[in-house]
């Protein structure tokens, strides 16, 4: 494959293009910030690039800044990103940049890079177009969204009450498909009004909000 790698950290740069040479692979370029990472991509396309989340100036999110320009720049560029720490918000960015762009991405601890076989293998999903997330990534990344999820607090007969209404239907519609009285229903909408914390507005205008926030989840 051909590789390019960007990480500020001279020693883990140098190692990782050893590494990668002696697999049998070709780096073609070795850069220390985010502005030659995205000039390295648009330059040799290469087959998968291997970027620090943190780089220079600020060493916050500049690598995976450039990553998600890389990306816009040359669609479907591969690029596994690794880290020191898990940064969830890093790794929801960096998984948007799928939607119609194709897979491709890849997020690991550099911990991972230790186990070098399975850090190789990562690294051939990601330049096929897979997606390889970090166990602890994935971990993180659902237990944000069981926390920011609004749904959560609804029960499944509110799930289904609510999947019905997404569909335009009546309270008495709704009742007919559940077999359950239209005061059963009344009951369930006021609970996932409430639920939502939706505002006391005129009962339609509730629905349509409450319909909105099933949608986007």
């Amino acid at each position: 494959m051909r590789i390019v790698i960007a990480d500020d950290a001279v020693l883990l740069r140098e190692g990782l293009v050893r590494l990668l040479t002696e697999s049998g692979h070709q780096v073609v370029a070795a850069v220390g910030d985010g502005d030659a990472l995205v000039e390295a991509v648009v330059a040799h396309r290469p087959d998968v690039s291997i970027v620090d989340v943190r780089m220079p100036p600020s060493h916050t999110d500049e690598g995976l800044r450039a990553a998600v320009e890389a990306r816009r720049l040359v669609p479907r560029s591969p690029i596994l990103v690794l880290s020191q720490y898990v940064e969830v918000s890093y790794a929801d960015d960096l998984l948007a940049t799928t939607g119609g762009a194709g897979g491709g991405i890849g997020y690991l601890l550099k911990d991972r890079v230790a186990a070098i076989d399975e850090f190789l293998d990562a690294l051939r999903r990601v330049a096929a177009g897979g997606t390889v997330l970090d166990p602890e990534v994935v971990g993180q990344l659902f237990a944000r969204r069981r926390r920011d999820d609004p749904l959560r607090e609804l029960t499944p007969r509110e799930r289904e009450v609510l999947a019905l209404m997404a569909e335009g239907r009546s309270n008495t519609a709704i009742a007919r498909a559940l077999v359950v009285s239209d005061g059963a229903v009344e009951k369930h909408v006021r609970n996932i009004f409430t639920k939502l914390t939706l505002p006391p507005d005129t009962e339609q205008h509730r629905r349509v909000l409450a319909v909105l926030t099933y949608l986007r989840n």
